[in-house]
């Protein structure tokens, strides 16, 4: 929850007024659900199952809104393309393969966490496997904010060297970080081996080929052709 509001503090915040209202919902929605997944296992733990399994349904509710917000600002990575192409002086670093690739990732994503919502659902009666499928949501959706977190950090490092900054490199670390968070989670859960990590893992490993997904012509056009404004 700290990494992921540090990570996304200055891009929502430093501009609060003038972000998009799908934003402020996408924004909001993910934050609610990473406090979700703080306060149930408390109500869970400490006699409130009532109140845990009250919350649950609104929680499904929230996540449904967590997926359909995130897709929702799909068309906007589009968009960042398209000015990237029209004013390439602007986005220095950011070429318009950039955002292809992460609307690319995104999708994968997305996808992978409605996955484990639902298989959270399905095993709500089996307590540990419940428990580590809405846990990996967490390693599932914190790329965004937190890469966007590092990469302010790397341009301002590097910023004597824009526009030849490769901005693939915060995204490399993000993912390092991300998947040894994960992995020390599984390890003190004693869920190594659970299929929630192997899903969480392989959707930030698959982000590692962000670069060569926003280069395909092929994905470009599919993309294109997907998500329209």
């Amino acid at each position: 929850m700290v990494l992921m509001q540090l990570g996304i503090f200055e891009d929502y915040w430093g501009d609060f007024s003038d972000n998009a209202w799908s934003v402020h919902i996408h924004y909001w929605t993910g934050t609610i659900w990473y406090i979700y997944l703080i306060i149930q296992p408390y109500f869970a733990t400490h006699g409130q199952l009532a109140k845990h399994r009250t919350n649950g349904i609104i929680g499904m509710f929230l996540a449904g809104g967590v997926c359909l917000t995130a897709f929702s600002m799909l068309y906007r990575d589009l968009e960042n393309a398209q000015s990237a192409l029209a004013m390439p002086d602007g986005f220095g670093p950011f070429e318009p393969w950039f955002f292809f690739g992460v609307a690319a990732v995104e999708i994968v994503m997305i996808i992978a966490f409605g996955y484990a919502v639902i298989k959270s659902i399905i095993h709500r009666k089996q307590l540990e496997n419940h428990a580590w499928w809405l846990i990996s949501t967490v390693f599932l959706i914190i790329m965004p904010a937190l890469a966007r977190g590092i990469q302010n950090v790397y341009v301002d490092i590097n910023f004597h060297n824009w526009p030849d900054i490769n901005i693939m490199v915060p995204i490399y670390l993000t993912q390092v970080l991300i998947i040894g968070m994960l992995y020390l989670a599984a390890w003190k859960y004693g869920r190594l081996k659970h299929p929630a990590t192997f899903l969480a893992a392989g959707v930030n490993l698959f982000i590692f080929f962000l670069e060569p997904l926003g280069r395909s012509e092929v994905v470009q056009l599919f993309l294109k052709t997907i998500i329209k404004g």
